[in-house]
């Protein structure tokens, strides 16, 4: 049944996207990824890893760590603000905010100041807020950080999430129907697409998508309905970040930073 629906999916899919035009790379560096997991590097040339469940944060000259020991394992971390970078501990529904150094600026447990709210995914919204996915009600609701005092956009979900991002103005998911949705910090609610099956993505935008699937890697172009092939060097990767024109490929021994311009 899973195979049919994955089928099915693909070919309903293939039939709104245009498919099959490929993407151009340039390689600019390559390094040793040393047994750490790598998630993704910020606009000020700082890379971002996870080794032993110790954040870590690095550039050319300097290293930072956070580690928070009695919290469990870190669920996310969310560097859209490098200023302000929040680690999310689902275990005990804790949120961490730290500086650009890793020295924590804020703890939140969501259990002391809100006993119905059970975070399962979060990200730093605009106006002193996060955005926070309560899985007690499958519902979106913004908190104020400053204030400890939330509110609930939107309406409860019907459908499983496979797939969250947000970034300072709009939250981002994705349902087990492959169906692509955004709401933004007033509660608007847009069905943006129905997008093709994938195992891994990354959400740009409103109008683009990384996604892989076999170990080939897509951009899908939202406005254009349109599924470019990106052409990378690697055979098989563990996952992929972009941002501004570069894109890292990791697996687990090597990151590889491409140049490419996406459509």
């Amino acid at each position: 049944m899973k195979a049919l629906f994955y089928f099915v999916s693909l070919v309903v899919c293939s039939n709104c996207f245009c498919q099959n035009q490929k993407l151009k790379t340039t390689i600019l560096s390559a390094t040793e990824l040393e047994n750490k997991t790598y998630i993704g590097f910020d606009g000020l040339a700082s890379n971002y890893y996870i080794k032993d469940n110790v954040f870590i944060k690095q550039n050319e000259t300097q290293k930072w760590e956070y580690k928070n020991v009695p919290l469990g394992k870190i669920t996310s971390v969310d560097f859209v603000n490098p200023l302000k970078i929040v680690v999310f501990y689902e275990d005990f529904n804790t949120i961490i905010t730290l500086d650009n150094q890793l020295n924590e600026i804020q703890k939140l447990n969501l259990f002391d100041i809100d006993n119905t709210i059970f975070a399962s995914k979060i990200g730093l919204a605009a106006q002193n807020q996060f955005w926070i996915y309560n899985a007690l009600t499958q519902q979106i609701l913004l908190f104020d950080y400053l204030k400890k005092t939330s509110k609930n956009i939107g309406n409860p979900m019907r459908e499983t999430i496979q797939h969250t991002q947000s970034d300072f103005n709009n939250f981002y998911w994705i349902d087990d129907l492959n169906n692509w949705y955004a709401i933004d910090i007033f509660g608007k609610t847009t069905l943006l697409a129905n997008i093709p099956p994938f195992e891994k993505i990354q959400i740009i935008d409103h109008e683009k998508i990384l996604f892989s699937r076999d170990n080939i890697l897509y951009c899908l172009n939202n406005a254009t309905k349109t599924v470019y092939e990106i052409e990378i060097v690697e055979k098989s990767f563990q996952n992929y970040y972009y941002k501004d024109q570069i894109l890292a490929i990791f697996t687990n021994q090597q990151i590889k930073n491409y140049k490419i311009k996406l459509p």
